[in-house]
């Protein structure tokens, strides 16, 4: 008895190539994009996508805070400096300098209502009482084995402590208290646009045209070509927002977009010096994407005081 041969395998039905045609087409785009993710990241030192959700999340929160109910910013910013005071303190800890985080983190939550219902008057008291309570705290806590220190490192430690109290928590409360005057709200989300638009125009002129290191020891991935371009988006978005936003002539929105980006050139080399002495990449590693609130913060910082300058000098 001769055995049958077994026949031909059977053909695949024509839905099962078109799925396993889908399913190659979407791997080959998955690897597509994470390639592109790749090259970006290895350009810029961040996740974009990632990077973008957060920045949409932070601000939708912003936009939320400053158009319906101004009173709402303190919250919202309140919080964005505890935390943005609270790791930059962390970091000097890691790096060896000994700053108290309960002190830092209630003249950060304190001097956000002060600045918008008491003005410059409260801004300046709870500023300098921050620093008062941080340098205290610091030297009564020299008095346990635990956080003794030589005079030389006590001294270090108390110039750190002040040092979080007048770079994050002064700086930044100038948003709070530019939103608590008359009409303010608009002004601070203007130079907040102007400084969301200066860090996008550097990014995306740096990434396309950038040669020329601005700064290599400081921050190796800022150019010259990406400066022009942060220049061109604020002084852009400043004519707009200073005559559809702030009811400003037009050539005021040239000096606001012009003064905002110069700030906010200086906040982001200033925050990547600090990380340099520090040796670290991120302040830390709270907001993916971004590295810590401080990464996404460092403009706006200087910015906010610049804004409530020019505040009171055009109004």
């Amino acid at each position: 008895m001769t055995q049958e041969s077994e026949g031909p395998p059977p053909r695949r039905s024509k839905r099962a190539r078109s799925r396993a045609e889908f399913e190659a087409t979407v791997a080959d785009i998955e690897a597509q994009v994470r390639a592109t993710n790749a090259r970006i990241e290895k350009r810029t030192g961040r996740n974009l996508p990632l990077a973008i959700l957060i920045g949409l999340g932070l601000g939708g929160g912003l936009l939320a805070s400053l158009i319906f109910l101004k009173a709402l910013f303190i919250p919202f910013a309140a919080l964005l400096l505890v935390f943005t005071a609270f790791e930059l303190a962390s970091a000097l800890r890691f790096a060896g300098r000994d700053v108290p985080r309960i002190p830092t983190v209630i003249a950060a939550l304190a001097v956000g209502p002060a600045s918008f219902y008491w003005g410059a008057e409260g801004h300046w008291l709870i500023t300098l009482s921050g620093m008062l309570l941080v340098t205290l705290w610091r030297i009564a806590e020299s008095a346990a084995p635990k956080h003794r220190a030589a005079g030389a490192d006590l001294g270090k430690d108390l110039l750190a402590g002040v040092f979080v109290q007048a770079y994050v928590v002064f700086l930044g409360s100038f948003a709070v208290l530019l939103a608590g005057q008359e009409g303010g709200q608009w002004w601070t989300l203007g130079f907040l646009i102007v400084v969301i638009s200066t860090d996008t125009g550097a990014y995306a002129s740096g990434l396309a045209f950038g040669k020329h290191p601005m700064a290599p020891k400081i921050s190796p991935k800022k150019t010259w070509e990406g400066f022009a371009g942060s220049v061109t988006a604020a002084v852009i978005a400043g004519v707009l927002i200073a005559i559809f936003m702030i009811h400003e002539p037009w050539w005021v929105g040239i000096i606001f977009g012009l003064a905002i980006a110069a700030a906010a050139t200086l906040g982001d080399l200033t925050e990547s010096l600090i990380k340099r002495d520090l040796g670290i990449k991120d302040i830390s590693t709270w907001l993916p994407g971004h590295g810590g609130f401080l990464d996404r913060l460092d403009s706006v910082l200087p910015s906010a005081a610049v804004a409530y300058a020019l505040f009171l000098l055009f109004t």
